[in-house]
Parts: C-alpha cells; structure tokens; sequence
C-alpha cells in the first residue's frame, strides 16, 4: 500500500468515528472538524458527500487525476517576468487589478500565491493572536505532548526523561530515562504509543533540533527542511504543532516539575542507582501510579486513537534516513563504515545509484534503492547472513 493511500484510509478511519460522534451530539462541528484537521465548512461538505455515496464519496480523486485547472507553465512564466520588468514595488492588490484590466481571468488569491512562491513579493507579517487560555482536547489522542527533562535523578548522575502524555486525559502513555534526549528517544516515544493504542492526530513539542530547524535563535521554525523526526511524522501523518514559549507547554511543565519532586524521591528509597533498574521501576511502579493519580476523564466521549494497520512499516519510518551515492567499489560509505552491496539479479551493480541508508534504533542499518531494500548489516557493518548466502 502507498503512502498516500495509507493516510487517505486513516483519514476515512477518523472521519467514521468524528461523524458518529457528531450525529451522537458528543461532539460539535467544530471539535468533529479539529480531529479531522479541516475546518468545520469542509466537514460538512464531507458529511453531505458522506450521506449521498458512503466513504467512497470521501476518496481524493486527485491521487489518480492532475487538475484540469492548474496553471500552464508558460502562464506562470509570464506573469511572474511581467511583475519583475514593469511592476517591481507594486502591491499584489494593485498588480491585480492592472492583471485583470489587461484580460487576466486568475484569482487575486492565484496570483499573490504565484508572486509570492517566486520570491518577487514578500508576505505579510501574521497580525497577532488575541491570547486566551487553551481547553484541552475533547478526545484522546487528538493531541499529544512530548518533551524530555534534564535532571539528576540519583546522586551524581544526570539523565534525561522523555515523557509522551495525551492533552485529552493527561495519561502518561510512554516514559522512560536515557543518557541524552535527541531523535532516537523521541522516535521511542512515538513508537511506544503507536504500538500500544495507535495512530493519532498532532504531537506538540519544543523547538529542539531534532524536532525542528529553526534558521534563527528563538524565531520560526523552518518546516521546509524537516529534521528526521519530523519527516517521519509526515510519513505516518502526524501533524506537528512547535510551542514558542514554556508557557505554551504548561502541561508538560508542570507535569515534570511533580516527576522532579517525586522520583528523585522514590528511587532514592528503592535504592536504585543505574538507568535500566530505573526504567524497570518507571515502568512497573511509577507509571501505573501515577496514571491512576493524575489521569483525568475526557472532556467528551470518544477516541481519536486509529488503529496502525501494518505495523511493519513503523521499523523503517521511525528510523534515521540518510542519502547516498555508491561508489565504484559497489559500497556506500556511511559513519566511518563501508557498506558492501551484495550481488542481485535486478542489476548489475548500482554504482553511481543514489540510495538511502536506514539508520535503526538498534544500530542495525539497510540500504534501499527506491522501495526495494538491498541489504542489511549489522551495527559494525557487516553484512547479515541471509544476505550473504544469497549473494553466495
């Protein structure tokens, strides 16, 4: 199953459970639009394709079909060359107008985005939000929080706690220590609660560089060059939503400032020193506790929760993507080890081919050259066993 089929079947999943939920009365037009991403006018254009042709209704014919209305290149060119020769310094709205006096048929809207996307007009600055404090989410797994504390959990010894939580409920579903937060614990996270509830809608985090690039210290975020994380948050369909301040992540924060004062505590009296004991005790002790504590019911009856239907495909999203050429040798250089392709019988040899290097949580790695995967290795990069004799 592609990609894009993938996600468009999640997106069906969720709009079954989002117009139940709404036919119900348990959840509004808005809330029902917010689980699906949309708006609440396109939700209802979706309810009446839903009434009148089922989920069929519903499929994006756009997979298969290219738009009859897109833009010939040559147009865009045109306009594009014309602002540049005689209108430099115009608005978009005078431009426009001009455009359509001389026998343009586009859209101001087409046009600003077609100026704007070549770099000739700048855009405007985002006039400020009026500020009002956030409800939680009405479903679980609607939004999700993720962050990781530095601390010194046991005397002498600094660790890093990473903790995934659910706005909806504030249940704790994955959290454990690890020597230092980075995209390796956070694909962690992510993996924890995909495999023990599912796929869900958003994930909320700071501006760490594994989770974001942010071209300048404490500016916007640069979702154009995704990290490896949030590339492979696009791959399962999880929007991500970066906080600009601590207090957008009240909830994670606080939460983290009770972990401070209570762990510390208990693993003092557990007389627990190392990591692996620490994350068995959170796993058997302190997370049950503190679920059973803190957790908290929904606002409305529901789950926005789907489940993952190929779970084979989490071990090569949620793992580091690196491009690579191979070099005359049939090998492909990667972190000071020589990667030797073995022999197929799709091609002679894949020299000067680019391929990607999966880069697994457990150290092991793969080589693919577009779905296919040629080959795997272990963390020191020697080629497995069923590789070699096949190649034998």
């Amino acid at each position: 199953m592609r990609r894009t089929e993938w996600l468009q079947e999640t997106r069906l999943m969720r709009f079954e459970d989002a117009y139940t939920g709404w036919t119900q009365s348990r959840l509004t037009q808005e809330e029902a639009a917010d689980l699906l991403g949309v708006c609440s006018r396109t939700f209802r254009r979706y309810v009446d394709r839903y009434e009148e042709a089922g989920l069929e209704g519903l499929r994006d014919r756009r997979l298969s079909e290219v738009s009859h209305r897109k833009a010939p290149v040559d147009e865009v060119i045109e306009l594009v060359d014309q602002y540049r020769a005689h209108h430099g310094g115009w608005n978009v709205r005078h431009f426009h107008s001009w455009y359509r006096r001389d026998g343009g048929r586009r859209s101001y809207t087409w046009v600003k985005n077609t100026l704007q996307g070549a770099g000739v007009v700048k855009r405007a600055p985002r006039r400020g939000a009026h500020r009002k404090r956030r409800e939680a989410a009405p479903w679980p797994g609607m939004l999700l929080h993720q962050d990781g504390s530095t601390h010194e959990w046991v005397p002498g010894k600094r660790w890093d706690l990473v903790v995934t939580m659910d706005d909806a409920t504030n249940e704790h579903y994955s959290m454990f220590f690890c020597a230092e937060e980075g995209t390796r614990s956070s694909f962690r996270g992510v993996r924890e609660v995909i495999e023990s509830r599912g796929l869900f809608c958003s994930l909320y985090t700071d501006r760490a560089s594994h989770y974001w690039h942010t071209p300048e210290a404490g500016g916007k975020v640069d979702r154009k060059n995704p990290t490896q994380f949030s590339r492979a948050m696009k791959q399962l369909g999880i929007e991500m939503i970066p906080a600009y301040s601590p207090q957008a992540r009240g909830r994670s924060e606080r939460a983290f400032k009770t972990h401070q004062d209570r762990l510390v505590k208990e693993l003092a009296v557990a007389g627990i020193t190392d990591r692996q004991a620490a994350n068995e005790y959170l796993r058997t002790r302190y997370l049950p506790a503190w679920n059973g504590e803190f957790m908290r019911p929904s606002r409305e009856e529901g789950c926005a929760f789907v489940p993952c239907r190929d779970r084979s495909v989490l071990d090569d999203i949620l793992c580091e993507h690196h491009e690579r050429t191979v070099r005359p040798d049939n090998c492909v250089r990667y972190n000071r080890r020589v990667l030797q392709i073995p022999a197929d019988r799709h091609r002679c040899h894949y020299v000067k081919a680019r391929v990607k290097v999966l880069d697994y949580p457990d150290g092991t790695l793969a080589i693919h050259h577009g779905p296919r995967e040629l080959a795997r290795y272990d963390a020191w990069g020697k080629l497995m066993v069923e590789y070699a004799k096949a190649a034998a």
